[in-house]
């Protein structure tokens, strides 16, 4: 008999919750899913979304899904160049032409 009352003064309430399982679940998930947020953005370079500081991005250079994203305050713009390419205000842009990046840093800029 003194067994059995060392065994319920021994158990606590904690104990009969199933549901703190979940909750532990829970958390370990949300652990894993900012970390894993975090490592993307490191993998992929995209830590200047997060800066204050104004940045012009070319994503895809000289490809066929070439995009320009640029950051000016909080406003993020993603320009896709085409020939002809129709936006929401009416403005079209086209190719001008080309830049290129030498071994020294020195950008050469080539019209069309």
């Amino acid at each position: 008999m003194l067994k059995r009352r060392n065994n319920l003064l021994m158990k606590s309430a904690d104990d009969d919750d199933p549901m703190s399982v979940v909750s532990n679940l829970f958390d370990v998930a949300m652990v894993f899913a900012v970390a894993l947020m975090v490592a993307l953005v490191t993998r992929y370079n995209m830590t200047e979304m997060f800066s204050q500081e104004d940045f012009t991005m070319v994503k895809n250079p000289g490809k066929e899904n070439m995009e320009i994203i640029t950051k000016e305050g909080q406003k993020i713009n993603r320009y896709t160049p085409s020939e002809d390419q129709s936006h929401a205000d009416g403005t079209k842009g086209k190719r001008v032409g080309v830049a290129y990046e030498l071994e020294n840093g020195e950008i050469i800029y080539v019209p069309e």
